[in-house]
């Protein structure tokens, strides 16, 4: 894990100004309009395939690497969402981590269930974002092996 966590920095850093930027985007955009500009899952995606990829060709990744880097990356995203949620909830404020949309619901929720669906949403995006390391991976077979 710890060569994951290594090699995932500049990912990092990427997801750190992602975070700030959606919840800066909370204050100012209506949820609707914002919250596809600033995705952390999104950003969890192209993370997946991209280290997946390039994994594969220059660090020698096997198939069970870029499965596991997939997953690492998305552990790390939906604990940052969920302790974003939990912030949003204990601070009082509307953010796009607590919005209703966001929570997949009609109306607000207590903090309890908010979290409960954000375990699910860990859980449901490791799997698939071990899966988009897969295809990051068999991707990884078009990129060159030396740097011509």
């Amino acid at each position: 894990m710890a060569q994951y966590l290594r090699l995932a920095r500049p990912y990092f850093v990427l997801l750190a100004i992602v975070t700030v930027g959606r919840w800066m985007l909370s204050f100012r955009v209506p949820y609707e309009v914002g919250t596809d500009k600033m995705s952390l899952v999104t950003l969890t995606i192209f993370g997946s395939i991209f280290y997946g990829a390039f994994g594969r060709r220059w660090r020698g990744f096997t198939l069970l690497q870029a499965v596991s880097m997939g997953a690492a990356l998305a552990f790390v995203t939906q604990l940052v969402i969920l302790l974003s949620t939990l912030a949003s909830y204990l601070l009082g404020l509307d953010t796009y981590f607590n919005n209703p949309r966001a929570l997949n619901v009609a109306a607000a929720i207590p903090l309890g269930e908010a979290l409960g669906r954000r375990v699910g949403g860990l859980v449901t995006n490791m799997i698939v974002n071990g899966i988009v390391g897969m295809l990051g991976w068999a991707l990884g077979a078009l990129l060159p092996s030396d740097r011509s």
